[in-house]
């Protein structure tokens, strides 16, 4: 991996090594200052500033629709206290809204269900509002005005004529119609819904009826005011739906309705905050527990969620500080942080375990710490690049989530380096004590309580025997670790299963892009609010029967025109037929266009009027005095100058027509945008929900940038982390394959892709980096040359802790599935989606895919065509009896001369050999060892070396080497040619294997001496695979205390140290030769081979004689 920035993985174990020992030797520090910390920053909350305005949360900051509002705004401000329009308002303001439906039937044009419509009106109107200093009003003293009058419900009206049109003796003509009674005009498209109408036009049946009341909001304290009346009308209407009708079905909202949904939907989750806090605390806890009650670390696994907890409530305190508003959907970030904060306890607990036990607590914690550096900056740095990346977005929503979450995970890691690995110090005391990991009692390990009760055994035992730390039966390996390497692996690089894994992807990938494809866009109002609510109700019932007719759009031109001018009149009559003539416009007939309709009333009655609308002055003149009386709704229609000559600004009205869903809503807009930006006129179009469709039209290209920049800006922080090229665009790769993924099946799962999907999207590029990026590495930096072993390397090191991180994210999210609320649902199945992807890909896809397409691909091939054996498929029987070059080992405190001394098989079984395997002779015959392992075929030592059995010598051999057949079965093509020959290593050995030989003897400078017996032999613990620095330094040797024979050394593991294999020509026998294992000595020479092991991952130590 050397691309010139290893530095800063070298750095970061540097640090975190002297991070480790300050907390190993102070851990008191690193537990009381986060914890003061925390309750400084928790003070913030006092300074929340809770925001629930869907507008201003859910709406692009600098979308068209608020620049088309601010023009509109400029000529044309609503007057709600005495020139209220509905149809020209720009802005919800404050209103109520029922639609009623009867219980019966399919028809409201009943006298009895008329009779509780002005009942239902009457309740409204009459409803007492207590406000303050106890003072109270009506809905008439707050309502919105027209010349005087309240607006009001002209439909209501037709009762007057509503027994003949029962009777069929009267027929209402769709869509306007005056009341023959009243003479008011009745524009049948506001009030009735899904009118079923003949073909003369006459209404046959209305199935719903629509009621609006709208108070004055022109002021805050009107606002404030007309918000109350609000709350009180949604109480009196609800209590009346359900007691006191009997015909009518009525369905309520308001326009606080969205403020108070959100606000409920998103409090809904705070119950099961405890829920999610227990059930991760007894998986973490359970997780954390081994057989072994000394080394079990339960208490670290709870601790790990108070770490997270007290990280995220820090950083919203700090965030609070810094004047950022609070929203409801930041409440999902403390689940998120609970899984993340747990899967850094299970890095940083795997990594401990991976210690040697002799060692000191400062030193152990040095090793943990620089071991988990990597691992867990990669993730919490690229899990926050991921949730900043969102801080661009356009949506406020958006960036005040990211800012929230991605401080939380800042925190979360830094309480984790502090506070939590402070607790794992004193647990690391406890465990140097032999302390019980609950109770803190001291126990006794397993291989000295043979005497004690079996209870004690199963709930008591533990650790390790000071005299004897490397006892097999106070160190298991780990089942689940085993299980990936001897069985997931082996079956994974089965070709069969591997064509299976690329045809599951390739299904996979097929599944996403269908998915993309039916991907609809923009969050729905009605999923802002929970199940069970009643606006929820009145969604279905306006999308069902309002859609025909849905949104009264305002069409404004600016600019200083001469509206006299023949032409001007005639470009503006062609911009309103081609609005008109879209699909989304209903006909001229639903058009209020005063100009249209004040030029025809001129030049129809020209003869009669004797007035004049040829020049500007006349027009304008004659315009005031016809046409532009108040009463008249054009009257707001038309912006003078201050001077009163000129027109600056006109206004007309377009009807939409037939938008049923997002898509539609979408399509209109952009239509009717295309229409204006090619027109020669300075023209905008508005409607008060522009302003919220705007997100159809960002939220795509916004989703689109963020991923693409965040899989840009995890790629070169993974080349940063981890500096191999290939590495990166492997990760890289993973990261769009999931990403497509999660968005494919989100929305194959009814997903919508708004705010909400895409904060999830922004936050998926974080975590699809997770699992990914560490199997890469793992494999990457992998010695083996084999794709086979390769697999098997990184499933036995990942494998365990993808599942357990896997498992501790979904857990930690699994409650937002009961809350009941759209947001989060969504955050729950995107979550889901994206560990689980991330899970597979990491168990699964890449595995397979960096065995056929990685490097070491080629091995096996390129060596069945040169005629070469590869060398894993020949062992001999030496290193048949050591332990898998991965395998964590168990050694023996057995005496080498007994019988049935344990061992690991090659495929990592334990074995126990009998002794006639080691004679070669019969039962008598006494056997010899090798690094305290029993060889077959090796005679007694004797006169500085082994003889064969026949009095010849064997001559050295360096680490595990063989001869014999075995040897020239191992060996290269050159070498078996060579032995065929029978010619001499010196004669015919070329350049190249010289030079690698040279390197061999000055890198390792052995003794030319026999290979004698050990003087001493340093202890490792069994779990770990490294050794310490003491180790090797003066400590007693195995068997001086009586354990086993002196001079007898123990088999390890030396999987870490790289092997390279090659020949030597010994009186014409070829035999492999290793580089030592780092224990060996050779009293004769006093050289002696020591490894200072690093304690991380990648690192194989540093390789000195003294």
């Amino acid at each position: 991996m050397g691309c010139g920035l290893t530095w800063v993985d070298s750095a970061l174990n540097r640090g975190f090594y002297r991070l480790g020992l300050l907390v190993g030797r102070r851990p008191g520090y690193f537990i009381v200052v986060p914890i003061l910390l925390s309750g400084l920053f928790a003070t913030g909350y006092q300074r929340m500033r809770y925001e629930i305005d869907p507008e201003y949360l859910f709406s692009p900051v600098n979308g068209e629709g608020k620049a088309e509002r601010a023009i509109v705004e400029q000529y044309f401000k609503p007057n709600y206290t005495s020139r209220f329009n509905v149809g020209r308002i720009t802005r919800p303001g404050r209103f109520g809204r029922v639609i009623v439906t009867p219980r019966e039937g399919h028809d409201m044009l009943r006298q009895e269900i008329w009779a509780e419509l002005r009942q239902l009106d009457a309740l409204i109107q009459n409803a007492t509002v207590q406000w303050e200093d106890g003072e109270t009003f009506t809905y008439r003293e707050v309502c919105a005005r027209w010349e005087d009058q309240c607006f009001h419900n002209d439909i209501l009206e037709l009762d007057h004529v509503l027994a003949d049109v029962e009777t069929r003796r009267l027929n209402l003509t769709f869509p306007i119609m005056f009341n023959p009674v009243t003479w008011h005009a009745h524009a049948f498209p506001v009030f009735f819904g899904g009118t079923v109408v003949s073909d003369e036009g006459t209404i046959i049946s209305v199935p719903s009826v629509q009621l609006v009341y709208f108070v004055t909001a022109d002021t805050k304290r009107q606002d404030a005011r007309g918000a109350a009346w609000e709350d009180v009308f949604l109480d009196v209407v609800g209590e009346a739906d359900a007691h006191t009708f009997k015909h009518i079905s009525v369905a309520r909202f308001a326009s606080r309705t969205l403020d108070i949904e959100l606000e409920r939907n998103t409090r809904t989750v705070i119950p099961y905050f405890s829920t999610t806090f227990i059930i991760m605390a007894f998986f973490s806890i359970t997780s954390c527990m081994m057989a072994d009650w000394v080394r079990s670390k339960p208490w670290l696994g709870f601790l790990g969620n108070i770490s997270a907890v007290m990280g995220t409530g820090a950083a919203f305190g700090l965030v609070m500080y810094l004047g950022v508003e609070f929203i409801g959907i930041n409440l999902a970030a403390p689940f998120l942080m609970l899984g993340i904060g747990i899967d850094d306890t299970f890095v940083m607990l795997a990594a401990w375990r991976r210690t040697p036990v002799t060692l000191t607590v400062p030193e152990r914690m040095a090793r943990t710490l620089s071991e988990a550096a990597v691992s867990i900056t990669i993730t919490s740095f690229t899990d926050m690049i991921s949730f900043w990346i969102g801080i661009i977005s356009p949506f406020p929503s958006v960036r005040i989530f990211c800012i929230y979450t991605g401080f939380a995970v800042c925190f979360t890691f830094l309480w984790h380096i502090t506070f939590f690995a402070g607790c794992m110090a004193l647990s690391g005391y406890v465990e140097q004590r032999n302390l019980h990991s609950f109770t803190c009692m001291r126990v006794l390990p397993v291989s000295k309580s043979d005497k004690k009760p079996r209870w004690y055994r199963w709930l008591c035992a533990g650790g390790i025997d000071p005299a004897a730390p490397d006892d097999p039966r106070d160190n298991g390996e780990h089942a689940c670790m085993a299980f990936f390497r001897d069985h997931a692996a082996a079956l994974l690089n089965r070709r069969s299963v591997k064509a299976v894994v690329l045809v599951v992807f390739a299904a996979y990938l097929a599944g996403a892009c269908y998915g993309i494809t039916t991907m609809e866009e923009g969050l729905e109002r009605r999923k802002l609010s929970r199940a069970d609510s009643y606006s929820v109700e009145f969604y279905d019932r306006e999308d069902f029967y309002f859609r025909e007719f849905p949104y009264r759009i305002q069409v404004v031109i600016t600019g200083n025109l001469n509206y006299s001018d023949r032409a001007v009149q005639d470009e503006i009559e062609n911009l309103t037929q081609t609005f008109e003539n879209t699909t989304f416009i209903s006909s001229p007939l639903y058009t209020e266009s005063w100009l249209r309709s004040f030029v025809g009333y001129i030049r129809r009655n020209e003869d009669y009027l004797n007035v004049s609308i040829d020049t500007e002055e006349d027009f304008i003149n004659t315009l005031k005095e016809l046409w532009l009386f108040k009463p008249n709704p054009f009257s707001l229609d038309v912006k003078f100058n201050d001077e009163g000559t000129r027109i600056i600004a006109s206004r007309f009205l377009i009807q939409a027509v037939n938008i049923s869903t997002s898509n539609d809503e979408k399509a209109m807009v952009r239509a009717l945008r295309k229409i204006c930006h090619e027109s020669p006129l300075n023209v905008s179009v508005f409607h008060p929900y522009f302003v919220f469709f705007d997100q159809f039209e960002l939220v795509r290209p916004t989703s689109i940038q963020s991923m693409i920049i965040g899989a840009s800006i995890m790629m070169l922080v993974c080349f940063i982390f981890i500096p191999n090229a290939l590495c990166s665009l492997w990760v890289a790769f993973s990261i769009i394959s999931i990403e497509a993924g999660v968005a494919g099946y989100m929305a194959l799962w009814s997903v919508r892709l708004d705010s909400i999907s895409m904060i999830n999207l922004i936050m998926c590029i974080g975590f699809s980096v997770d699992f990914t990026a560490h199997i890469c590495y793992a494999y990457m930096s992998s010695k083996a040359t084999n794709p086979q072993e390769r697999v098997r390397e990184c499933l036995y090191a990942l494998g365990l802790p993808i599942i357990q991180g896997a498992s501790s994210t979904i857990l930690a999210v699994i409650s937002l599935l009961l809350a009941g609320s759209y947001i989060f649902l969504v955050f729950f199945k995107m979550v889901f989606l994206v560990i689980f992807f991330g899970a597979m890909h990491g168990l699964f896809l890449l595995p397979v895919l960096l065995s056929i397409f990685g490097p070491g691909s080629c091995t096996r091939k390129k060596k069945e065509e040169d005629g070469e054996a590869p060398v894993e498929t020949h062992l001999s029987a030496v290193e048949k009896a050591f332990p898998h070059p991965y395998c964590i080992p168990h050694p023996s405190l057995q005496p080498a001369h007994q019988n049935g001394y344990p061992f690991r098989k090659a495929n990592g079984d334990a074995g126990v050999t009998p002794q006639p395997l080691f004679l070669g002779g019969s039962a008598g015959t006494p056997f010899h060892h090798h690094f305290g392992v029993p060889l077959s075929g090796l005679s007694p030592y004797s006169g500085g070396k082994y003889t064969d059995g026949n009095g010849g010598g064997v001559e050295k051999d360096l680490g595990l080497g063989t001869s014999g057949e075995d040897s020239s079965e191992s060996s290269s093509s050159k070498s078996q040619r060579r032995l065929q020959k029978k010619t001499t290593a010196a004669e015919e050995e070329d350049e190249e294997e010289a030079a690698q030989r040279r390197r061999y003897q000055e890198g390792w400078r052995k003794s030319s001496a026999s290979l004698e017996v050990f003087r001493r032999i340093p202890e490792a613990y069994n779990n770990s695979g490294y050794v310490s620095d003491e180790e090797g330094r003066g400590r007693p040797r195995h068997g001086q205390d009586g354990d086993a024979p002196r001079g007898r050394a123990r088999p390890r593991d030396d999987a870490h140290i790289p092997r390279r294999y090659t020949v030597h020509e010994t009186n014409g026998a070829h035999a492999h030769s290793r580089p030592r294992s780092r224990s060996q000595h050779s009293p004769r020479t006093g050289h002696q081979y020591q490894v200072h092991s690093r304690g991380s991952p990648g690192y194989h130590g540093d390789h000195k004689f003294r």
